[in-house]
């Protein structure tokens, strides 16, 4: 789940606007007009590089001659000091792209390391690692990118692309069992999960169809006893309050997935940096 060129230029535009605004001040009072520069970003500390597309679209907004190399792989652990990319243009269209640039970068990479940390957590348990939809308002599409470039598995892009029933769904359809007939009537077409919290609520959602059960907030004993319960008559996602420290114990229950609201809302950023020398 990437964005198209459209609106990766959108973002961009908008965070350039927010932080250049009428033009950089201090940039245009120390740098001449016409100065050439070198800018090499380095990766200063463990983790999982994504947001190069990004990084690269605000240079190119500010410098369309820009010349950009990338220096290292996306989407793998890297141990640090290590190169990311480098961009040779104009020193005042560097030093002003600087920051939106880092910020992608750091914020994209900071999600996809803490997905890759999560997918080293519970590997050889077969549980596979899921984002949701807590993520930065308007940058949705580069979050679940970063996750799926540190091993995650995307979720649902949005309210349309999916029938989630939670509880507040089922207490207005009149109970989970209700609720799952209701919705596999009006979309049939579209993959259909519902929240349960109690091994009752998950007999309703098997009675009524459901091939996707959420356990909502259970702990790894209530979570082993689920999975025997269901016995493979549906796929089972493991939610609500699990870190790291718990992950793994989580995963060998035996869920299919576990989903993970803070890949996106608390990942946080990896530490880069940017250098920039002139040239001659």
């Amino acid at each position: 789940m990437s964005p198209d060129a459209q609106t990766l230029a959108e973002l961009v535009g908008r965070a350039l606007a927010e932080d250049v605004g009428a033009g950089d001040v201090t940039s245009q009072a120390t740098v001449a007009a016409g100065t050439r520069a070198v800018a090499t970003i380095t990766q200063k500390a463990p983790g999982v590089i994504f947001g190069a597309d990004a990084a690269e679209a605000v240079f190119r907004a500010l410098d369309p001659d820009v010349r950009l190399e990338r220096l290292g792989p996306e989407g793998e652990w890297r141990e640090p000091p290590a190169p990311v990319l480098r961009a040779t243009g104009d020193a005042r269209a560097l030093l002003g792209a600087e920051r939106t640039a880092l910020n992608f970068l750091q914020r994209l990479s900071g999600v996809a390391t803490l997905t890759a940390r999560c997918v080293r957590a519970v590997e050889g348990t077969g549980a596979q690692i899921l984002d949701t939809r807590k993520t930065t308002p308007g940058l949705r599409t580069l979050e679940k990118a970063a996750v799926a470039a540190g091993g995650g598995v995307n979720h649902r892009a949005g309210l349309y692309d999916m029938v989630l029933i939670k509880e507040n769904h089922a207490a207005m359809a009149g109970g989970v069992g209700a609720a799952v007939r209701a919705a596999a009537r009006a979309f049939p077409d579209l993959p259909l999960e519902v929240e349960c919290s109690t091994l009752g609520e998950v007999d309703e959602a098997l009675a009524a169809g459901a091939a996707r059960i959420l356990l909502d907030n259970m702990g790894p004993p209530e979570l082993r006893a689920a999975v025997a319960h269901v016995a493979g008559r549906a796929r089972l996602e493991a939610s609500g309050g699990i870190g790291l420290d718990t992950l793994r114990a989580h995963a060998e229950t035996g869920v299919d997935w576990i989903s993970i609201g803070a890949l996106t809302h608390s990942a946080p950023a990896l530490d880069l940096s940017l250098l920039l020398e002139p040239l001659p």
